[in-house]
């Protein structure tokens, strides 16, 4: 017999969560009327004091203590007022009446001047207190202040039916789906169950064979799964058993086949003692070939280890060569840098001769103009409209001067800088776009022979302590890619560049629209010494470079897309401080 029934168990469960949550729900109805109850009664005491407020403070006025005590009486006859206290000008009480606090231990003797609340926990009254306002002839006089209590019994004098009301609804509710539960449970879990666990009890295990149980109920519940399932059991444990039974007469007949074969084995065992002792024999002689080849193998042991000394020889020698060959690589890396800086001096002198040429042509010109000019005033032909033209032509000329001069110094100031910062890795601070539009007028050289345009986007107050060489080479690299590769056989080539920065790292958002790399291309593009321009010249060492600067340099990281004929795109994050700077000099120095 069960002990604890299951259905009664998840009944009492149920019910009991219902129950505590009808408590709380209950206990937060109780709580919310009080609370909204004693704002009410508060409402009410404010309303109070400004109907009774006129006629008080013209009876304190005329000192008409009568009539003050009088209305005080009035307003306590009040249910809800629990208590009130009239004071004078000077602090002392004409009026006291009912339950109150001290008011001297709140106020002293002083008046109050504006709205006060009251409330004590411990004796559950609560208030206001007051101002009296006396107006004469437009001037306003406070004349004392009054104090009205009522208390936590008032509240729950108005609450009380309704938390008659709160409970007893709770209480009906639950009656209600207690006797609900109780027909459900018993309908659908409690009955069943007990029909199911009686028909299992009185189940003859010895004689199975057409034995089911069945559950009275019509809905194709868990129940009836449950009695579907036993029934399948029940009839794969009679199949089992006669199949044991089918075994067990096989295992007899296994038996006696076994014992047939064990006379047969003890012949055989006597035979084949007979041969053993040849076996030794035969074993014996073996022992002395086996002998014979110990020693050949311990020969080639020897062989082995002598060739082992020399695969070790070999190893180091393999270890010195690929010292030297990353000593090679880091040489051929700084050989790349100074063959790109190579170009950019190239390009530069060539940029630097024009606005160079223009000047020197404008002083040739002028001095010639200045020459003729001494000559008419030594042979005193010098006329005002000579003078004029001189003038003018010495305005446009040193115009002209004034103009290239400041274009070659400012190609020079941009390329000795960027010039600098790639021969070195110093940490410095850098206004980042002022400096990435320096890089890009550095190569204004290769870009000026192009139809391709570079956007930048870049915060103008983005100012960071770098490695400049390390941006500038970057940039350099990622700029001359999209011109050599990106732009083959593009006109008009648009190289786009957004940097973006947060609290702690900064983003460089690099892409053209060139041709873009194939997937399997995309694969090698950071290896060292990869490039499609193998037969023009190309190096293969731009993108490693760049890798090596983003992740050694800089401490940050670079991925890369692209799809054929979509161009490729550059994505590059690192830190935005590296270290503390390095003193920086005048650039122009």
């Amino acid at each position: 017999m069960l002990q604890k029934s299951l259905s009664k168990k998840l009944l009492t469960s149920v019910l009991s969560v219902y129950f505590l949550l009808t408590f709380v729900v209950t206990c937060g109805q109780v709580l919310a009327e009080y609370v909204n109850t004693k704002d009410y009664i508060r409402d009410e005491l404010s309303t109070l004091q400004k109907t009774f407020s006129r006629s008080l403070t013209r009876a304190i006025w005329e000192l008409n203590t009568k009539q003050t005590i009088t209305t005080a009486e009035g307003l306590l006859a009040i249910p809800m007022i629990e208590g009130i206290i009239v004071r004078d000008d000077s602090g002392e009480i004409i009026s006291q009446l009912g339950r109150s606090l001290d008011i001297h231990k709140l106020y002293n003797q002083q008046l109050v001047q504006e709205e006060v609340i009251l409330e004590d926990a411990k004796s559950g009254l609560f208030g206001y207190t007051f101002p009296l306002i006396f107006e004469f002839s437009g001037r306003a006089t406070q004349v004392g202040d009054v104090t009205l209590f009522s208390s936590r019994e008032v509240v729950f004098s108005r609450i009380m039916v309704s938390i008659y009301f709160l409970i007893g609804n709770a209480m009906i509710k639950t009656t209600f789906l207690i006797i609900l539960f109780l027909m459900a449970f018993r309908k659908l879990l409690t009955d069943p169950l007990a029909e199911l666990t009686e028909q299992l009890e009185n189940l003859e295990l010895d004689e199975l064979e057409g034995q089911h149980i069945e559950i009275e109920t019509e809905e194709h519940n868990e129940l009836k799964v449950m009695e579907q399932s036993f029934n399948k059991l029940i009839d794969k444990v009679v199949q089992y058993r006669k199949e044991l039974e089918h075994t067990q007469k096989e295992l007899i007949i296994s038996n006696e086949k076994l014992d047939q074969h064990n006379i047969q084995l003890e012949q055989d065992v006597a035979r084949k003692t007979s041969n053993l002792s040849q076996a030794m024999m035969d074993l014996q002689q073996q022992k002395y070939e086996l002998e014979k080849q110990k020693i050949v193998l311990t020969e080639e042991v020897d062989l082995r280890r002598s060739t082992e000394l020399e695969l070790i020889t070999k190893q180091t020698e393999s270890q010195r060569y690929i010292e030297e060959l990353s000593l090679a690589q880091e040489r051929l890396l700084g050989t790349e840098k100074m063959a790109a800086l190579g170009g950019l001096v190239a390009g530069i002198t060539h940029d630097i001769n024009t606005p160079i040429g223009i000047g020197v042509t404008a002083i040739s010109f002028l001095q010639e103009r200045l020459n003729k000019l001494e000559n008419a005033y030594t042979e005193k032909t010098l006329s005002p409209k000579a003078l004029e033209e001189f003038i003018n032509e010495a305005k446009q000329s040193t115009s002209l001067l004034t103009t290239n001069l400041d274009r070659a110094s400012e190609l020079i100031a941009s390329f000795k800088q960027i010039a600098v910062d790639q021969a070195s890795e110093a940490v410095r601070t850098i206004n980042f776009k002022d400096y990435t539009n320096e890089v890009i007028r550095s190569l204004h050289p290769k870009l000026k022979k192009t139809s391709h345009t570079i956007k930048l986007e870049c915060p103008d107050d983005l100012v960071l302590n770098l490695p400049a060489g390390a941006i500038s080479q970057i940039f350099t690299n990622l700029i001359m890619n999209s011109l050599i590769h990106g732009f083959e056989g593009k006109s008009n080539g648009v190289m786009d560049i957004k940097i973006s920065a947060d609290d702690t790292k900064l983003t460089i958002d690099y892409k053209d629209d060139g041709n873009g790399v194939t997937n399997e291309q995309l694969k090698k593009l950071f290896d060292p010494f990869f490039t499609t321009k193998r037969d023009e010249g190309g190096s293969g060492l731009g993108t490693h470079i760049m890798l090596n600067l983003v992740k050694q340099t800089l401490s940050g990281s670079i991925d890369a897309t692209s799809e054929p004929g979509k161009g490729l795109r550059y994505y590059i994050q690192f830190p935005k401080n590296m270290a503390k700077p390095l003193p920086i000099f005048d650039k122009y120095e």
